[in-house]
């Protein structure tokens, strides 16, 4: 399996996991209305943390040229970003609870940070891979 397709079912499954650990607790205090909003909060983390693994996918050829760290770098500007604008849109768009939404953009935003992190450090020329039989 490809590193890219293991990052993908990795954020899957912190996501998925993110949201079955924290539905009760959203449930209990804050109501069953705001689940959707939790949903919304995670959903957007993935969507970041997909689009923070482009600059990454793109440059693991060249990194000699464009620079480990710049490429890490970049990764993390993209994710960033990406989470504020539609973090952004949503919230001011009145269709989520905004507490809740925020909460768990910021909270699956630190899961899968996690996932980004080993994502790039794999794909960095400089770290050593085990070889795959």
């Amino acid at each position: 399996m490809s590193l890219e397709a293991r990052f993908g079912l990795q954020t899957l499954g912190l996501s998925a996991a993110a949201l079955l650990l924290g539905y009760f607790p959203t449930v209990r205090l804050a109501g069953s209305a705001t689940v959707m909003s939790m949903i919304a909060g995670v959903a957007v983390s993935l969507v970041a943390s997909w689009a923070g693994a482009i600059p990454v996918a793109l440059t693991r050829n060249r990194a000699a040229t464009f620079g480990p760290s710049n490429m890490v770098m970049a990764a993390m500007l993209v994710r960033f970003f990406v989470v504020l604008a539609l973090a952004l849109s949503i919230a001011l768009s009145g269709k989520v609870d905004r507490a809740v939404f925020l909460i768990w953009v910021g909270i699956s935003y630190m899961v899968l940070l996690a996932a980004d992190t080993h994502y790039a450090l794999r794909s960095s020329p400089s770290t050593p891979r085990k070889e795959q039989s």
